[in-house]
């Protein structure tokens, strides 16, 4: 009978119950219930979260577990495994579809018997119950204060940073909030957009300007057609009125405060998972800072782009055409390559090109990477894919398994370690009778052993890591393998450009296209260039 012994811990710390403590537990645990079980294999995560099951011993362990490489699994707690019920569901069915029996010590749960499967389903429920309950609470105590219009923290909009200050409440005890305080630099910018946008009620002619003055976002970062229309739709920046009160709850949102020239921020607007809620649900109130666009201008920006917005239609073409959208970047700059189209021929066909969104955004004048014929450069990247990428990715893997066979001295690292513990632990029995100059000496020898220990400890870990690194990189490059494999033998019978665009994504990752010098790079997912 063989056994796997799962241990996890969140944070890199020698606080509360290690790694080694839990193993230790699963091991005594294992002898005492399953006698002459003395076949142990042991995957650890440390430094991970139970929030998900993506953690690299514990997708090996599921791995082993499905070639049946042992008939029980032991954990310490049951969250060890997953803090999730859908997940632990998951991973427990299996488990049961391997007929590999699974052992919680902490809750005292063996799934090897009918009661014992049914109560380990209950605590997982309960547990969640718990950390959903208390979420629940969390959340409602940051809407309670979202009310006062406080800043509650995230992304700081362009024009603001952020300042902690307190402040006395009803009872005279000091508290604290944090407001957001101007940065006129950046506000500059802002007005920038607003008048730029009242005037030409183009978010490509802004962002035109922008690129063309080299004028930056937040952090000096490069704005975008969506950075600008952030900054145009936040009322963060607007002088609240009664006007700007009646768009917002218009639209369903629950407006709170007076309307008195603050800016106005917005809370509740995604749920835990980044999926943003319906604007119903969303609480729009008063802040602590002033406005700095009156508020008929803002209203005037917002139908605008109300107006536009239903205006908007997707490129014709660009789904039908653009095989290479979202892996072609600009070799020059950077940016992604998109599609545009000459007149018609006479046929009616039109010839398509890819060109960088900075060239063409900038007016020619951040990039001037030429444009590329969409065929040719497709056919070139298909034809590259079918002559030479698989012996690429091959000859990687290779590579791969040359570095997994070399000496691995995370072994001769535990020795040492094993060795130092040993004497540091003779050491403190030395200690506990030793006084004067004897005690003094012992103590420094004690310091300089504790300080080998924890160095030890520090690059058994990365050794660790650096294995569990190299089996997933040749993990990645096996699925890659077999996707190029897929991609050869279905791309030509493909009639769909969605279709192909979607597998020639799960081989690739990035290419860029240098007009000047006609060069393609290619970037296989898993594989060294």
């Amino acid at each position: 009978m063989k056994a796997a012994i799962y241990s996890r811990k969140s944070r890199l710390t020698d606080t509360g119950e290690s790694i080694e403590n839990q193993i230790q537990l699963c091991k005594e645990y294992a002898k005492s219930h399953f006698p002459g079980l003395d076949d142990f294999t042991i995957y650890q995560d440390e430094g991970f979260s139970g929030g998900n099951t993506n953690r690299p011993m514990f997708q090996k362990l599921l791995r082993d577990a499905k070639s049946k490489k042992f008939n029980v699994l032991i954990c310490y707690r049951l969250d060890r495994i997953s803090r999730n019920v859908a997940d632990f569901s998951t991973t427990l069915e299996t488990l049961q579809k391997y007929n590999i029996d699974f052992v919680s010590i902490k809750e005292q749960f063996d799934t090897s018997t009918p009661m014992g499967r049914a109560m380990i389903y209950i605590a997982s429920v309960f547990a969640q119950l718990e950390r959903e309950t208390i979420a629940e609470r969390i959340r409602d105590n940051m809407l309670e204060l979202a009310k006062g219009g406080r800043w509650l923290g995230g992304q700081l909009p362009l024009g603001f940073d952020s300042e902690r200050v307190s402040y006395l409440d009803h009872e005279l005890n000091e508290k604290f909030l944090t407001v957001l305080i101007p940065n006129e630099k950046e506000l500059k910018t802002v007005r920038l957009i607003f008048n730029l946008y009242l005037e030409n009620f183009s978010i490509h002619k802004v962002l035109q300007y922008c690129l063309e003055h080299y004028i930056k976002g937040k952090n000096g970062g490069q704005l975008h057609s969506m950075s600008i229309n952030d900054i145009l739709r936040n009322p963060v920046y607007v002088k609240s009125t009664e006007e700007v009160f009646d768009y917002l709850s218009d639209l369903g949102m629950l407006v709170l405060g007076e309307p008195n020239g603050f800016g106005i921020l917005t809370y509740n607007k995604k749920d835990v998972k980044g999926t943003t809620r319906d604007t119903k649900d969303w609480i729009a109130a008063v802040a602590k800072h002033e406005g700095v666009i009156e508020g008929s201008d803002w209203v005037k920006v917002q139908m605008a782009l109300d107006k536009n917005k239903l205006k908007d239609n997707p490129r014709l073409g660009t789904s039908k055409k653009a095989l290479l959208t979202g892996v072609l970047k600009c070799a020059h700059c950077g940016s992604p390559m998109r599609i545009v189209y000459n007149r018609p021929r006479k046929d009616g066909t039109k010839i398509y090109y890819y060109t960088c969104t900075m060239k063409a955004h900038s007016g020619k004048t951040r990039c001037d990477n030429p444009n590329v014929k969409g065929e040719l450069l497709e056919n070139a990247v298909i034809n590259d894919i079918k002559s030479s990428s698989k012996q690429k990715i091959r000859e990687h893997m290779k590579n791969l398994k040359k570095d997994n066979k070399k000496e691995d001295i995370s072994q001769k690292i535990q020795i040492d370690l094993d060795q130092k513990t040993k004497q540091m632990s003779n050491l403190l029995e030395q200690l506990a009778n030793a006084t004067g100059p004897a005690a003094e000496f012992i103590m420094n020898k004690v310091n300089e052993l504790s300080k080998d220990i924890s160095t030890l400890k520090t690059k058994l870990s990365e050794k660790e890591i650096e294995k569990q690194i190299r089996e997933t990189q040749k993990n990645n490059i096996e699925l890659v393998t077999n996707a190029l494999d897929e991609f050869l033998k279905y791309y030509d019978k493909i009639p769909d450009i969605n279709n192909k665009r979607r597998l020639l994504e799960t081989i690739i990752t990035k290419i860029t296209w240098d007009g000047n010098t006609n060069k393609i790079d290619i970037t296989y997912a898993g594989a060294k260039q």
